[in-house]
């Protein structure tokens, strides 16, 4: 029996069994390897502006702390649930391992709509769920960072509440905050300019002229705005673009600095045009050079994946492709480049990671030197992976996914069981 269940947290594991296959890891240490060290949930009454009382379930799941402080973002979402987060939380802890970083995985979040609420009552959320937090997180222990649903605002907000518990300023307990209150240059674009970087690089190595090559983002938050303007600056012509409001689709291309304006006027896609709009599945499957999934989990699915046209799938998102396509498109490895999830949209964290060493040491970099610093890393992984797909004749995934749980086992191997 186990608390964590879900077609989110069942694709994770299944993930790991092919992995560990694999890297033909004994049955008994599977399940050490796989279940998290430690879960919370707790509830977070708010007072309304209405006069009522909310209860919201939050949650916290810190995978490992073999490798050092725990590590991963906070989601507000109307229907997160603990194995959601628990799946997340594991691909956290690979994708640390993999970039070589003195990390596990952890994630969290609030299942709340954080649209819905006022401003006031959004400060509330934050501040309880940091506050109820406060006794399973610091600094070497878990380190949070805003993910879906969560801003910088937010983060300001989490470690001005643990601040004033500790009773001095202390800014490492959490990263994307702003950059006036310990954050750092450059980390708002980190994920998305990782994404287009690795792109670039599987370009190259597929000997693609990024002048005359096209993208498709799904989604366009955070992560997915930035990853069509950071291709548009290689020369990559965006043909295609949704959110969870619309999809719009044109060979002759958008301009990404356009739509991003849009979006920051509207808050959404909607509206940005009615001559463009396509159905949103039916932008997974136009014609590309990249496709960029950069929403949510399972959208490239069993039903979508032997449709797809793209030349690289760069997965801006975490676990954006299930087991089932993962199986078709490793049929289709030829004609389709995947650079997995824990590959491509590591950038955020790598540049989590400056923004916590830059708050410890209390000295800060700037924008190019982080910047130089995060590409150098994800290009090193990016060989490191290429090699070993070539070598032993496998996916990408696989081969990603296997150096990031080797090491984590090697970890837990030289440290031993705890009496």
């Amino acid at each position: 029996m186990s608390i964590y269940t879900g077609p989110v947290f069942e694709m994770a594991c299944r993930q790991f069994e092919t992995i560990a296959d694999h890297l033909s890891i004994p049955a008994d240490e599977r399940r050490h390897l796989i279940m998290p060290k430690r879960s919370v949930t707790v509830s977070c009454p708010v007072a309304m502006d209405n006069g009522e009382v909310a209860v919201f379930q939050g949650y916290r799941v810190q995978h490992h702390l073999t490798l050092g402080p725990t590590k991963g973002g906070i989601r507000f979402s109307a229907d997160l649930d603990i194995g959601e987060v628990a799946a997340l939380a594991i691909w956290m802890s690979w994708k640390c391992a993999l970039v070589g970083l003195p990390y596990g995985g952890a994630k969290g979040g609030v299942t709340v709509d954080p649209y819905k609420l006022s401003k006031r009552e959004l400060e509330g959320v934050a501040r309880r769920y940091m506050q109820e937090m406060i006794p399973f997180v610091g600094p070497r222990t878990d380190v949070m960072a805003p993910d879906m649903g969560t801003n910088e605002q937010i983060m300001a907000w989490f470690m001005d509440t643990y601040s004033m518990y500790q009773g001095n300023t202390v800014p490492e307990i959490v990263t994307g905050k702003p950059v006036a209150l310990g954050g750092t240059e450059g980390r708002r674009e980190a994920t998305g300019r990782g994404v287009a970087f690795v792109a670039a690089l599987a370009m190259e190595h597929l000997s693609i002229d990024p002048n005359n090559a096209t993208a498709i983002v799904q989604g366009f938050g955070n992560v997915g705005s930035n990853t069509a303007l950071e291709l548009a600056a290689r020369g990559v012509k965006i043909i295609g673009v949704s959110d969870h409001t619309a999809a719009y689709y044109d060979p002759a291309g958008f301009d990404p600095h356009v739509l991003t304006r849009h979006v920051a006027q509207h808050g959404v896609l909607k509206d940005f045009s009615t001559q463009s709009l396509i159905d949103p599945n039916d932008l997974l499957t136009q014609r590309c050079d990249i496709l960029a999934p950069a929403a949510v989990e399972r959208v490239i699915t069993e039903k979508n994946a032997g449709r797809l046209q793209c030349r690289i799938l760069a997965e801006g998102a975490n676990g954006p492709t299930t087991p089932d396509a993962d199986a078709i498109l490793d049929q289709r490895r030829d004609e389709i480049l995947v650079l997995p999830d824990i590959l491509c949209n590591a950038g955020g964290v790598v540049v989590s990671y400056f923004e916590w060493v830059q708050d410890l040491q209390q000295y800060f970099w700037d924008e190019k030197e982080i910047t130089d610093k995060m590409t150098s890393i994800l290009g090193r992984a990016f060989h490191q992976i290429l090699a070993r797909t070539i070598r032993d004749k496998i996916s990408m995934r696989t081969a990603a996914t296997a150096i990031g749980v080797k090491r984590v086992r090697l970890a837990k191997q030289q440290r031993g069981l705890f009496p």
